[in-house]
């Protein structure tokens, strides 16, 4: 059956099943490998893509649900975003994984309250797991790209 998406601003066309999850389609028959298999039960977050600006987990997305739905991977920040800049400076990445689900849930973030708090932050990020445990820089990446200063991090 062919199902018509809106993946970052253009329309695509694929034949999947309509229980099909979104990853899967994102991934196999879009080429679209940003959003990652991590759990497959909406857990981690590795998944993570934003569906009319709301983070949403595509392992468990079925694409019947998503018609007329914007949806918007890690690929449209396009690399050189000032959110993936802070990430950058602030070292936030080391194995990887988790990155394009972090991200994509900081956006969604950022576009709803631009000067997030520390427990915006902590609400919009909980359920994306690090497990690299980069969650201070993580924190100090979105303040920066909010043009906060983030808050030094206490001495032991």
């Amino acid at each position: 059956m062919a199902t018509t998406l809106d993946v970052n601003g253009k329309p695509v066309t694929v034949k999947a099943a309509p229980e099909t999850p979104l990853l899967w389609v994102l991934r196999d028959e879009i080429g679209l490998t940003g959003p990652k298999f991590g759990c497959g039960i909406a857990q981690c977050g590795a998944c993570t893509v934003l569906a009319d600006g709301q983070p949403i987990r595509s392992c468990s997305m079925p694409i019947s649900g998503l018609a007329g739905v914007k949806i918007t991977t890690v690929e449209s920040l396009g690399g050189n975003s000032a959110l993936q800049q802070a990430w950058v400076k602030n070292d936030v990445p080391q194995c990887g994984y988790c990155q394009s689900g972090q991200l994509m849930s900081a956006t969604a973030l950022l576009a709803a309250k631009p000067k997030p708090t520390d427990e915006d932050i902590d609400a919009a990020m909980d359920g994306n797991i690090c497990r690299c445990g980069a969650y201070q820089r993580i924190r100090a990446a979105i303040k920066d790209a909010a043009g906060m200063t983030p808050a030094a991090p206490a001495k032991a």
